[in-house]
Order: C-alpha cells, then sequence, then structure tokens
C-alpha cells in the first residue's frame, strides 16, 4: 500500500493573529509527530501545486472566488468574519490547499497511490459556494469530490466527514445530488448551528450531544454510516478529517481519543476496499490541541497507511 502526503510551505504562512487557533503551529505539530512516529519514512511526499479557477469554480460561484482574492491584503489582516481573517499569504495558502486536494485525487484515480492525505491549511468543509466563514475560504474537499465526478468522469463517490463541526459547505454543495453521498457526525447544538435537520436523502447526519465519547460514535458508524455506504458503492471516498472532537480539544465537547479515529479509518478504508479500489483522499479539517492532533493525525495517516 502507498500512502501520499501531499502541503505546501504557504500553508504555514497563512495566519489569522496572536492567539488564532487555527495556526501555523497545526502542521507543525503533525510534522513532528509523523517524525516521533516513525511514519515519516512510510509515506511519499508531494508539493501541492496551484488549484486553478475552473477547479474552484466547479464548487464556488464567480463572485466568491473573486471576493476572496481581492480581499487578500499587502500587509495585516483582512477580516471575512469574526472568526476568519486574510494575511498576505492566504490567497496562495487556500489555492495551494484547494490544489492538494485536486492533485491528490489524480494521483489516486491514475494509480500513483492508493490513498493520500493532504496536511493543508486553510480548512475548507464550512465554506460554502458563496461564503466562507469559520476559518475555512475553499472547500477543499468538496472541490476534489466534483473534481472526481466531472474530471475524471467518476459517477458515484461519498464524503466522510468526521469533525466536530458540522461540514454546513460541503453539504450546501451537494444536497440532492444523487453522484454524491456524505456521512458525518458533530457535536450537536454547536457551531454552525446547523446539520441536525435532514435539508436531503444523500445526507446522513448524526448530530451528537456533548461529552459523547468513542464508543458512541462508533456504534452510530456502524448503525448509521455502513449500511448506506454500502448500498452506495461509491468508487472513491474522500474525507473532511477534523481531529477536534478528541477528549482533548478545547473547541469541542466530545471524547474521541487516537484509537477512535484508527477505528473510524479502518473502516472507511474496508469500504474502500471492497467498493472503490482502495481510493481514499482525506484532507485535514479542525484539530487545535496541538498534542492531540499531531497524535490523531499520525494515527490516522498510519491506518491509512496500514502500517
Amino acid at each position: 500500500m502507498t500512502t501520499a502526503f501531499y502541503s505546501h510551505p504557504e500553508c504555514l504562512l497563512h495566519e489569522m493573529g496572536p492567539g488564532h487557533p487555527e495556526c501555523p503551529e497545526r502542521l507543525q505539530a503533525i510534522e513532528d509527530q509523523l517524525i516521533a512516529s516513525r511514519i515519516a519514512p512510510h509515506v511519499q511526499r508531494e508539493t501541492a501545486p496551484r488549484a486553478n479557477f475552473e477547479q474552484i469554480a466547479r464548487v464556488h460561484t464567480r463572485s466568491h472566488i473573486e471576493y476572496i482574492e481581492s480581499r487578500s491584503p499587502a500587509e495585516g489582516y483582512a477580516w471575512i468574519d469574526p472568526d476568519t481573517a486574510m494575511n498576505a499569504h492566504t490567497w496562495e495558502a487556500a489555492l495551494h490547499a484547494t490544489g492538494a486536494a485536486v492533485a491528490a485525487t489524480d494521483a489516486v484515480i491514475e494509480g500513483r497511490y492508493e490513498n493520500a492525505f493532504c496536511g493543508v491549511r486553510p480548512p475548507g468543509h464550512h465554506a460554502e459556494p458563496g461564503r466562507a466563514m469559520g476559518f475555512c475560504f475553499f472547500n477543499n474537499v468538496a472541490i476534489a469530490a466534483r473534481h472526481a465526478l466531472e474530471a475524471h468522469g467518476l459517477e458515484r463517490v461519498a464524503i466522510v466527514d468526521f469533525d466536530v463541526h458540522h461540514g454546513n459547505g460541503t453539504e450546501a454543495a451537494f444536497a440532492g445530488d444523487e453522484r454524491v453521498l456524505m456521512c458525518s457526525f458533530f457535536q450537536h447544538p454547536f457551531y454552525p448551528f446547523s446539520g441536525a435537520d435532514t435539508v436531503a436523502a444523500n445526507m446522513v447526519n448524526l448530530p451528537m450531544p456533548a461529552r459523547t465519547k468513542g464508543e458512541a460514535v462508533r456504534e452510530a458508524i456502524e448503525l448509521a454510516w455502513v449500511p448506506r455506504l454500502t448500498a452506495f458503492e461509491p468508487e472513491m471516498i474522500f474525507i473532511s478529517a477534523g481531529f477536534d472532537a478528541h477528549r482533548e480539544d478545547d473547541l469541542g465537547n466530545m471524547g474521541l481519543v487516537e484509537d477512535d479515529y484508527v477505528w473510524i479509518t479502518d473502516r472507511i478504508r474496508s469500504i474502500a476496499a471492497r467498493y472503490a479500489r482502495g481510493r481514499i483522499v482525506s484532507c485535514l479539517e479542525g484539530g487545535y490541541n496541538l498534542s492531540a492532533l499531531g497524535r490523531s493525525v499520525a494515527a490516522h495517516v498510519r491506518a491509512l497507511a496500514g502500517i
């Protein structure tokens, strides 16, 4: 099994001010744990290209793309919402984050790798077709999934989102699209205060109360996700990999640990192996306790790589 790890130096230069939880140190913590866990030699490093306008426009409106570009400051910060800001490097970081997801999709579909993890920022799953929010500018996973459908001709793809926050942007992009099955769990009620009401038959949302632990999440996945994914028979699976449901993460109030992320990853891998030739592309979303994030991503990548 070959697993690729996509990133780009620009992803370290985007930042939103002192003390902001979505910080460059997140990627450094992941890198440290990959080295400490001796996983780094087992994954193939790839430098992410920039996404182009056509690729991003498969999900986002022209006005949204042009607005984000126009807001890029020469210095200081340009605030998009109370939680989300751009610095002079954000535009390039966002293009490379999305480019990582697209390039990983190409590589996996073409058979160069069985699966891939994109260690990129800014994250993406809150970005709606016409709005940036929640630390997100472009929806990396949604753009990659649409690329698989429209550039490669796949007929069915699944998106699995295990961030502590509901992936409202991904849902907005694909609600009602029969080519896409989205499965997610998330803390509720919680930001962005969406997802509890089923908006379309292709959305499998599992709202979870605060303090839910891994055992309950695993049971819910077996009862709700697995039958739908099995019936859907996806040709490829995309993961919005948020690790802020970890019990040590202060931005959420759930109780998962590293072993839960391994279990979830293994469960996804088994479905991908059966229906999708093992094809998975996973993209970093949340996770803000640096130690827990690093350990959880290392566990996730180890499971993807089968080591």
